[in-house]
């Protein structure tokens, strides 16, 4: 090559808009244009592209690799990009591939060689893990925030039903009576555990990968924790390798969106159950729910039913990102591109179905009358009249006993226990004594559990409140 060849080749290829163009001799075909790009679903990532960027710059500026008056064109440019892209006015383009370039190429276009500057030491990789971790931080605090709030609402739910008595079922079979407070607030104890699970998992997502470069680290006298200390990350990530190919933050976040959406499939499960008619025990406000288009009488639970089926989204998507991380060799490859379409979906998902769940169960109208009377049905107080049997010195397994023979009489009868006078019982047991009654009744049977995570009132009172106190703020 002569000397003089050189600025010809650097006008051949001046056109090209890949940023790795001049090393192939064809341009990617549209096809594979369309196949490889990110910038469709990527471009979600842009503020939070620009938030490393100017750290980056900030950085490097400190350290002599760039100039302070390029640093300040870079936060004059990105300062402009924000605000075309908040204003819907940032024109983007699939030629350029992802969030990364098209931001490249239009901070080049505002600011000349500035921009150029603003990629030494570090490469696409560290820079699209880096915003991945930023944007899932933002994600993770939206939802332990949701989370607090759904806790607060059952809880206030909780309190103001924590002597409604509702039947207790074991195999959907009426099983012990409690009270709609204490099942209320064994939700908040499941949230509760996502909110504990999502604040862990924000630890691992806390870590800075720039600065790993490709995958080998840089040549450049950087300084990673001055940028960490600027972006508000807890460290850095300790080896470029697996800063760059990581992806189990997100796999552990998708793990922890699915037992979120576990929960909420299991809480809609229910509503849509005590919504029935034949069952009667609430009823949903209007806006969350929708009728037919042939049967005017009907009110469907649509949103309790949709949740249950985005359940089986977010799971597919904790499924596709293990299997998408399974065989990847180190370090980074093409496969991590589509990490992201899951992982945002899952993200979006629990924050919609949160949010909405927070004003559902605020508008829960609940009928006490129909839940004390199906507690009355199928003996929900047995257990009690075994439990009062050992109390009174007969051995458990001959209670137990005993109160089936009971049972099957009330059941030939079509009593209930509290039905039967003294003098039946005593017959039953001649240690039964006129006290008896004080726990075959619904609210003597709650009122006995009185132990610490019990359904008696008191009990659940203090729960919710404990509760209300937690979420506080």
């Amino acid at each position: 090559m002569t000397k003089n060849s050189a600025p010809d080749l650097q006008d051949q290829f001046a056109n090209k808009s890949q940023a790795w163009s001049a090393r192939f001799s064809e341009p990617v075909s549209d096809l594979v244009k369309r196949y490889t790009a990110s910038v469709h679903f990527d471009k979600r990532l842009a503020h939070f592209d620009i938030d490393g960027s100017l750290a980056h710059a900030e950085m490097l500026a400190s350290i002599g690799i760039i100039s302070e008056g390029d640093r300040i064109s870079i936060e004059r440019g990105m300062g402009r990009i924000r605000e075309e892209i908040d204003a819907g006015g940032f024109m983007w383009s699939l030629d350029l591939e992802d969030v990364h370039l098209n931001i490249e190429k239009r901070l080049v276009e505002l600011i000349g060689d500035a921009g150029k500057r603003l990629h030494t030491g570090r490469s696409r990789n560290d820079q699209v893990a880096t915003d991945i971790r930023l944007w899932l931080r933002n994600e993770i605090d939206v939802c332990l925030g949701l989370l607090r709030d759904l806790r607060r609402k059952l809880a206030e739910l909780a309190l103001k039903h924590a002597a409604t008595i509702l039947p207790g079922f074991t195999h959907l079979q009426v099983a012990q009576p409690v009270t709609f407070g204490h099942h209320l607030l064994a939700y908040a104890e499941m949230f509760g555990r996502d909110a504990e699970r999502l604040a862990d998992c924000r630890k691992r997502v806390n870590r800075l990968p720039l600065g790993a470069a490709a995958l080998a680290g840089t040549s450049y006298p950087i300084d990673r924790e001055r940028v960490a200390r600027t972006l508000g990350f807890d460290g850095v990530c300790r080896n470029s390798l697996d800063a760059v190919s990581d992806r189990d933050f997100a796999i552990e976040f998708c793990a922890a969106a699915a037992l979120i959406m576990t929960h909420i499939s299991r809480l809609s499960e229910e509503l849509v159950l005590w919504m029935s008619p034949r069952v009667g025990f609430i009823d949903l406000a209007d806006r969350f729910c929708t009728g037919s288009s042939i049967m005017p009488q009907k009110k469907n639970p649509d949103v309790p039913e949709l949740a249950r089926g985005k359940t089986g989204r977010v799971n597919g998507h904790l499924v596709a990102l293990l299997t998408l991380m399974k065989g990847q060799p180190l370090a980074y490859n093409k496969d991590n591109q589509e990490d992201k379409e899951g992982l945002f979906d899952s993200a979006d998902t629990i924050r919609d179905t949160l949010t909405i769940f927070v004003d559902l169960v605020g508008g829960i109208r609940v009928k006490s009358e129909a839940m004390r009377a199906a507690a009355l049905q199928g003996f929900a107080t047995a257990t009690d009249l075994a439990d009062y049997l050992v109390k009174k010195g007969l051995p458990f397994r001959d209670a137990h006993e005993t109160v089936a023979h009971v049972v099957r009489m009330c059941d030939e009868r079509g009593c209930d226990l509290a039905d039967l006078t003294l003098e039946e019982l005593k017959g039953i047991n001649d240690l039964v004594e006129d006290d008896v009654f004080d726990v075959l009744t619904l609210e003597g049977s709650v009122a006995s559990r009185k132990h610490v995570g019990g359904t008696a009132p008191e009990r659940v009172k203090e729960e919710a409140q404990r509760v209300l106190d937690e979420t506080a703020g």
